[in-house]
């Protein structure tokens, strides 16, 4: 693992130009409002930022003034297996309501450590939760599970999705966190699915940064979750319940990556099918997305991770951002993705290069920038259990040409795949809506999809379409 920590502010760890910022809140004013307005269509409640644990000790881990409870801290020796688990803890979950027979609705949870291998094949702690459904399975076989991989959360710490299904809006010192995937969550356990979420390396988990958009580190971490939930007190799944994997945006991109790497790094998953929506398959076309939009602030945490994932980057990123840049790295190692949007929403990555070029050309004239990209790129591997692609043909944040070639990378390799174009008008560019749309109305498409494989219902591949699909 990388070397632990016991306080800081920032979820960075060893790397040059990107020390712990203590940064006071900015823009709380608006942040809260916005938030505020967010949550009441997601039905949300507000959280204090102190409610997300206590204070006080010298162990405590504190991000954007939200302290991290000492159960993301990992330890310093893990398990050898991965998906082992470290350690559990019951987790509330913020939107629930007591049953006639006791039990909670929609469902009991369970906070999860367990133990997943990163890119690099070094051991790493990470953070999750479990939820048995109080619904009764009425599908064929056992309980299924469904592992669930959130969209962007942020890189901060107090991002981590697991936290989300405790408080749903998170506030604290400039920094907003709303659980938007809480929604699927819920609908899968009303169907009778148990679900486990990942919180992805380094996202909660204390001891190193989160590295975003890696495809192997997710891809385990989202495998590992699948195989931890197997061993929680009181799961009703075990090896044999078949297992979905669902994702959308970066969340997209991990189950992608899982459903690629499961033949090799977890056999022993029973992989019944997945849903990759929006995925980010190639990061060289989506970071050319992301630049001057909404979610610039996301190129930060890309650049973060990698530097931390492959060392020999870290001067490559040294000698080609500026002091505005550097800023900007250190600052958007803490932030949630509402946080990204007001600091950073639109931002040219020329301003926080040295040469005033764009990223996209610094990585072009930069061989083991582009070669690490490359190493990132989704469709090598052919997916060996059904997948449904769903893709926006507006969605320019993502890049609607670069998922669907994906699947037409992976129709090339003789994997069942059921592509989904959605139409939709174009409602703006940039601004992010193109992109969240189709996450909203190919919801219950996708539910439907893969609750279908979940009860042992084959699947056709539309791969023959792919001709005349846009």
């Amino acid at each position: 693992m990388s070397p632990r920590k016991t306080t800081r502010s920032s979820s960075t760890v060893n790397t040059p130009h990107l020390p712990d910022p203590r940064r006071q809140g900015r823009r709380t004013g608006r942040l809260l409002a916005a938030s505020v307005a967010a949550a009441a269509c997601l039905g949300a409640v507000a959280v204090p930022a102190s409610a997300t644990g206590s204070a006080g000790s010298p162990e405590s881990v504190v991000s954007r003034g939200v302290t991290i409870p000492a159960f993301y801290d990992p330890p310093a020796q893990l398990p050898a297996a991965d998906g082992s688990l470290v350690r559990t803890e019951p987790l509330p979950l913020g939107l629930s309501l007591p049953g006639l027979d006791g039990r909670q609705l929609p469902g009991t949870a369970t906070r999860l450590m367990y133990k997943s291998t990163d890119a690099g094949g070094g051991p790493v702690a990470v953070t999750g939760a479990y939820i048995e459904p109080a619904a009764a399975w009425k599908g064929d076989g056992p309980r299924p599970l469904v592992a669930l991989a959130s969209g962007t959360m942020g890189q901060g710490d107090q991002c981590a999705p697991s936290l989300s299904l405790q408080h749903p809006l998170t506030i604290g010192e400039g920094t907003v966190s709303i659980g938007y995937d809480n929604i699927a969550v819920y609908r899968f356990l009303a169907a009778g699915a148990a679900v486990v979420v990942t919180d992805y390396a380094g996202l909660g988990a204390t001891d190193r940064l989160h590295t975003y958009v890696n495809r192997v580190d997710e891809g385990h971490a989202l495998l590992d979750a699948a195989r931890a939930a197997r061993s929680v007190e009181g799961a009703s799944v075990d090896s044999a319940s078949r297992v979905g994997l669902y994702g959308y945006s970066q969340g997209g991109g991990a189950s992608a990556a899982a459903a690629e790497l499961q033949s090799t790094y977890a056999p022993d998953v029973n992989l019944a099918g997945t849903y990759a929506g929006a995925p980010p398959a190639d990061l060289t076309e989506v970071m050319k997305g992301i630049d001057g939009s909404a979610l610039a602030g996301a190129l930060g945490w890309s650049i973060n991770g990698f530097a931390q994932s492959d060392p020999s980057l870290k001067a490559i990123v040294d000698a080609n951002t500026n002091d505005v840049g550097k800023a900007a790295l250190k600052d958007t190692s803490t932030m949630c993705v509402g946080d990204a949007i007001f600091g950073y929403g639109f931002a040219n990555s020329k301003k926080w290069t040295a040469n005033g070029k764009s990223l996209a050309d610094v990585i072009a004239a930069e061989p083991k920038l582009q070669a690490s990209l490359a190493q990132q790129r989704l469709g090598n591997l052919k997916p060996t259990a059904p997948v449904r692609l769903a893709t926006g043909v507006q969605d320019d944040i993502v890049p609607h040409k670069q998922a669907r070639q994906l699947a037409v990378d992976w129709c090339r390799k003789g994997g069942k795949v059921t592509y989904e174009a959605v139409h939709l008008p174009n409602l703006g560019d940039k601004i992010m809506t193109n992109h969240l749309a189709p996450l909203l109305t190919d919801q219950s498409a996708a539910i439907s999809w893969l609750t279908d494989r979940l009860s042992g219902r084959s699947t056709s591949s539309n791969c023959w379409s792919m001709p005349l699909q846009p």
